[in-house]
């Protein structure tokens, strides 16, 4: 989004903020229902000026945190949470079910800011502490949840923006928290809700295997062989196991499942890392560490995977070929590992979006609009075309219409 639209869309916000601020719920064509009332049980709990987040108690918070699935699973793959943070100039968060903040890092300048308002360890982010934000959305829906600048109900993060997502136990469902990444207003980007859902699941898949956690144990997919999701959220199971693996990692064998055929040492290169400074011996060592974790599974010159290979790109892409629209846009979680660097999967990644964003405007049934929506809520075009879908339709008003509508508006601003 360019940043003349997202200003216009920040004024937008400023002037529903202001008008609620001064009439009440006469704003309610102006934001979106949760957002109008969060604002609402804000207004009953806080006051407008409110300076900062108020702290829970700090031995309470360590007790809660120290040993804790949430803890084991955070240091796990702390690298990857600490280097999209400083790759993407964000502070990210981990809460516990009450949305108090466990863990928190943040890049040179958001830690900064974030400090000040106490979006830090300890910090109370549920709507009636501190107002209106994503934290508070996504763990009271139990869904990803974003909140753009004056969508906030406190002004000390109006300038930010927001999006997070619910962390489930794999085994129970329970919902443990939520993880949140923010930074400035000026840097909203449309793959941040999906990155945070991908955060989301990174943390997920590295829940430690205990007595009372036993999700590695579990075998979540009884399918054969290598089963690969990367649209959305990266997971990746082997003969129903769920591999723990890095950013890199999974790109590489991203790249192989979806090259069944093979792949040279040097395609392979060029494919992850493209004009990349990166040298050839880093490459192997990678592909070294992904042979020990599929159990030697991982043929060489060319490198090529030895087991059967399923992923959702296929299984998408297989159904948009077959006219299934509605089928395929269900399976379609969402970006293509977004945030990657590869110059082969982002163009895969585009490819994907587009023929599936094609597909439905050459087919806008009403579900997978509604659908499509929640994973674009800013395309205009597919909202404006789906709603002239039904008033064709004839008949009764379908129920999806008021909803559409409402998302319309949202993306008009």
């Amino acid at each position: 989004m360019v940043r003349g639209e997202l200003s216009t869309r920040r004024q937008d916000a400023v002037r529903a903020w202001t008008s609620f601020v001064e009439h009440g719920d006469e704003v309610e064509a102006m934001v979106r229902p949760e957002i109008l009332s969060s604002w609402a049980r804000s207004e009953a709990a806080i006051p407008i000026d409110v300076k900062e987040a108020p702290l829970a108690d700090e031995s309470e918070i360590e007790a809660i945190w120290r040993d804790s699935p949430l803890q084991t699973a955070v240091e796990n793959v702390e690298q990857e949470l600490r280097r999209t943070a400083q790759d993407g100039d964000l502070v990210i968060a981990v809460t516990d079910a009450d949305t108090r903040i466990l863990w928190t890092y943040g890049g040179r300048v958001m830690r900064r800011k974030a400090e000040s308002v106490n979006f830090v360890a300890g910090g109370r982010w549920d709507d009636e502490s501190v107002g209106t934000n994503a934290l508070d959305l996504a763990n009271r829906l139990g869904q990803p949840a974003m909140v753009f600048s004056a969508e906030h109900y406190a002004s000390i993060v109006h300038n930010w923006v927001c999006w997070a997502a619910p962390v489930f136990d794999p085994t129970t469902g329970t919902k443990l928290g939520v993880i949140d990444l923010s930074t400035t207003w000026d840097r909203t980007h449309p793959i941040g809700l999906a990155t945070a859902r991908v955060m989301a699941r990174l943390i997920e898949s590295a829940m430690p295997a205990s007595a009372h956690h036993p999700s590695a144990l579990t075998d979540v997919t009884r399918d054969p062989g290598l089963v690969m999701t990367l649209l959305g959220t990266a997971e990746t199971y082997l003969d129903g196991q769920r591999l723990l693996l890095n950013r890199r990692q999974t790109e590489v064998l991203a790249l192989l499942a979806l090259h069944p055929a093979g792949l040279s040492l040097e395609q392979l290169h060029a494919m992850l890392y493209g004009d990349q400074a990166i040298t050839f011996s880093t490459l192997k060592a990678e592909v070294s560490h992904l042979r020990a974790a599929l159990g030697g599974q991982l043929g060489s010159r060319p490198y090529r995977l030895l087991m059967p290979v399923a992923t959702d790109v296929e299984h998408v892409l297989g159904l948009l070929r077959r006219g299934e629209v509605g089928a395929a846009v269900e399976a379609y979680g969402g970006d293509l590992l977004p945030g990657t660097n590869s110059p082969a999967l982002s163009e895969l990644a585009e490819v994907v979006a587009v023929a599936v964003r094609e597909a439905l405007l050459a087919d806008p049934q009403p579900d997978a609009v509604v659908r499509y929506s929640e994973l674009a809520p800013y395309d205009a075009e597919v909202l404006e075309v789906g709603l002239a879908a039904l008033g064709r339709a004839g008949g009764p008003p379908h129920p999806a219409v008021p909803l559409l509508k409402g998302r319309l508006a949202v993306a008009r601003r």
